[in-house]
Parts: structure tokens; C-alpha cells; sequence
């Protein structure tokens, strides 16, 4: 249990606040999204990568870039795994990962706008997308999770979607810039202690 008040980090260390969110109702507006999902099947792991990176280099995602081949490929490959790239007006805008391996519940284990598709008002409708592919299946809940390495607008973009925040966690981590999965260049808004 942490305790109350703060608490040292070693150096080398980063922390973040994780917000756990739910959906329990398919949403009833039915709008037809303007952005297209283009589901992936066996995708490339280099190719792979270089989407994640694109999609989440800027707020830290390291998860994926730490697995080895046969990790990342176990995953990517997994029959409860949906690989989406959202597409708008010809142009890829970011990807997404719905995990179905829990029966009953989707989670949305990555959903990230490309930096250029940032600020045009395209999260909304690939979210809607999104939430239409993961609700197909008639799941009891939808579930996603953000931290505070995040964009600081995901947390409340989620509860404009009609997510619901449930609970919270500390993530404690080694810096993934000083192991050298990501460039010390990355996440500029979160500084490197050393």
C-alpha cells in the first residue's frame, strides 16, 4: 500500500497515475463515423513497431517495443486480438487494439492518433468506429485505461466518449529512455532524471 503524502523516486525511475475506465451500454447515438477502421491480420512486426512508435513514442509507450518476436508476434496473433489502423480521406490517422481475451469484455489496449491527425477533430469519429467494432460481439463492458503520461486531454476525451472512471493505480517503472527502448528525445513533457 502506498501511504499518504509523496513518496521518492529512485532516480532513473518515472511514475504515473493510471485511471481505469468502463462502458456497461453499447452507446445509442449511431452516427456514421468519418473514419474508417482497416482491420490488420498477421501484420509485419518492424511494420508493427513503427505504428506503435507513431502512435505513442510522444507519451511513452514502451510495452510493446520491449517484447521480443515471438512475445510481440503471440500477441499480435492471438485470435482475441483486433489490429485496427483508422484511415480518414485516404490518409492513416492512427491505430488502435481491441484485447477479447476476457469473456464478456473488450479492453481497448491501445488507441492513438498519429501526431499530424492531432487537433482535426478526428478522435471522435475513431473512437465511435472503434466502439462500434468492440461492441459486435455484445461484451457486458468496454474497458480502457490512460495515466498521466497520457495526453493530458485522453482522460477526459474517454469521459466525453461515456467511459466511466472505476479506479486508480500507480505505475512505477524504469525509464524506458535510459534502457534505450525509446529515444531520450521522446515524451519531452515528462524530464529524465538520471
Amino acid at each position: 500500500m502506498i501511504p499518504d503524502g509523496y513518496t521518492d523516486l529512485a532516480p532513473g525511475k518515472i511514475a504515473a497515475v493510471v485511471t481505469y475506465l468502463e462502458m456497461l451500454e453499447r452507446p445509442t447515438h449511431t452516427k456514421i463515423s468519418s473514419v474508417k477502421l482497416r482491420e490488420i491480420k498477421n501484420a509485419d512486426l518492424n511494420w508493427y513497431r513503427g505504428v506503435f512508435r507513431r502512435a505513442g513514442e510522444h507519451w511513452l509507450w514502451w510495452s510493446r517495443l520491449e517484447m521480443n518476436d515471438a512475445q510481440l508476434s503471440s500477441v499480435l496473433n492471438a485470435p482475441t486480438t483486433q489490429l485496427f489502423i483508422a484511415e480518414s480521406e485516404g490518409a492513416e490517422v492512427g491505430m488502435a487494439e481491441l484485447d477479447c481475451s476476457e469473456p464478456g469484455q473488450v479492453e481497448i489496449s491501445f488507441f492513438g492518433l498519429y501526431g499530424e491527425a492531432m487537433g482535426k477533430s478526428l478522435g471522435r469519429p475513431f473512437m465511435d468506429a472503434l466502439l462500434g467494432r468492440a461492441w459486435e460481439g455484445s461484451p457486458s463492458r468496454v474497458w480502457v485505461h490512460t495515466c498521466t503520461l497520457d495526453s493530458p486531454v485522453a482522460l477526459p476525451f474517454y469521459v466525453k466518449c461515456g467511459f466511466k472512471p472505476y479506479e486508480r493505480a500507480i505505475e512505477v517503472a524504469d525509464d524506458p529512455r535510459l534502457r534505450g527502448v525509446l529515444p531520450e528525445s521522446a515524451a519531452p513533457h515528462v524530464p529524465i532524471i538520471r
